[in-house]
């Protein structure tokens, strides 16, 4: 079906590959590359000679921008990614390049990926070109634990992502090492898909919020709510099941997980009421200005009391909260709003008493007011 010169064009799919240091996301990408899944793409690296692509050029396409054998274009962040990814744009709609299908973005290993995601959510443009697919992280089976314990820009990347893939997992000799690291990752981000380096390349690259209406299914599986209630109902067993020398309610153990983990929390807030527009729009911005640092994503699905039966999608990174697109459909049977927070040291109960508030709960203690004093938005309804 082609576009007819009143109707906007569909949202290309975008995908931010990342991963800590020699965890292996050059050789993930080799391999995806060569896969016919992934023809007519773009990939978004940060120079050339970082990464072993030699084997797959062909020629240079124009200054920066080079074409691969595997039928994908490759092209450096020069400077700023939101003039590359305009750049590609007008390239693509005045016909100097190959009309791409989707966007990789492979980032530096130190790189935190939420920077990528406001480029893209938060531009007016880019934000109507470009439809992010969500955050594919690799973590290297054999010094993963050690680097998340001491790095926290691999425990945010593996935080923030739709999908972690376990490289080098044939050099692990010690498999309760490898269950370990699947327990702590599925600790950290519960939503994640956990998959291994061999896995196909739609499985890693696909499945987000790309063509809502295509794919209602898998905004479910984008959101991943009971992964989430289940990894919190486990935790709160295992708190009061066993007696720990820490002071924080709400960190998530396993065995001898190291303890950096207890700044990065996931929990989900539901309501079986839908709720008014005006109610959402509010607590979302009162959350994103009081806290907006601490909060690595923030993914829901919420029913409006205005129109129950189109659900709306929420999606956020830190200061900023996507415009909500709206579904024609419920993926499921339930109806219930939810909405999943991956944060950096911040409670649940702060962020619960603000939701409980909003909505016209009863609750024991209300939202701390000296959080909330510099933001004019009052809680009075």
């Amino acid at each position: 079906m082609t576009n007819s010169p009143m109707t906007p064009p569909a949202p290309l799919p975008l995908t931010i590959l990342t991963g800590f240091l020699g965890s292996g996301k050059t050789t993930l990408l080799n391999r995806l590359l060569k896969d016919p899944a992934l023809q007519d793409s773009v990939v978004i690296i940060n120079e050339f000679g970082e990464i072993g692509l030699d084997h797959l050029l062909v020629e240079t396409v124009d200054e920066g921008m080079v074409l691969l054998s595997a039928g994908c274009l490759c092209c450096t962040v020069r400077g700023d990614l939101i003039a590359t990814l305009e750049d590609l744009l007008r390239k693509r709609d005045n016909g100097r390049i190959m009309p791409f299908k989707r966007v990789i973005i492979e980032t530096t290993g130190l790189a935190d990926p939420a920077p990528i995601l406001h480029a893209v959510l938060y531009h007016p443009y880019l934000s109507m070109r470009y439809a992010v697919e969500g955050v594919v992280t690799v973590v290297d089976a054999v010094n993963g634990a050690s680097t998340l314990d001491t790095h926290r820009e691999a425990l945010k990347q593996a935080a923030v992502a739709e999908r972690i893939v376990l490289s080098k997992t044939d050099l692990m000799s010690d498999e309760s090492k490898l269950t370990d690291l699947r327990q702590r990752l599925h600790q950290l981000n519960p939503g994640a898909s956990l998959l291994s380096a061999d896995a196909p390349a739609e499985a890693v690259i696909a499945g987000g919020l790309f063509d809502l209406e295509g794919k209602i299914a898998d905004v479910a599986e984008w959101l991943k709510t009971e992964a989430v209630e289940a990894a919190e109902r486990e935790s709160h067993a295992h708190q009061h099941g066993h007696h720990h020398h820490h002071g924080h309610d709400h960190s998530h153990h396993h065995h001898d997980v190291n303890r950096h983990d207890e700044r990065i929390r996931a929990f989900c807030l539901t309501s079986e009421q839908p709720i008014r527009q005006g109610t959402l729009d509010m607590f979302l911005d009162l959350l994103r200005s009081s806290q907006g640092a601490k909060l690595l994503r923030v993914k829901g699905l919420v029913a409006l009391a205005e129109d129950p039966e189109h659900p709306v999608v929420i999606h956020g990174v830190q200061h900023v909260i996507h415009v909500p697109a709206v579904l024609p459909r419920w993926p499921s049977e339930d109806r219930r709003s939810r909405i999943v927070f991956i944060v950096d040291d911040l409670e649940r109960e702060t962020v619960e008493k603000l939701w409980d508030a909003f909505l016209g709960r009863p609750a024991v203690d209300q939202p701390d007011a000296t959080a909330l004093s510099d933001n004019p938005l009052s809680l009075r309804r």
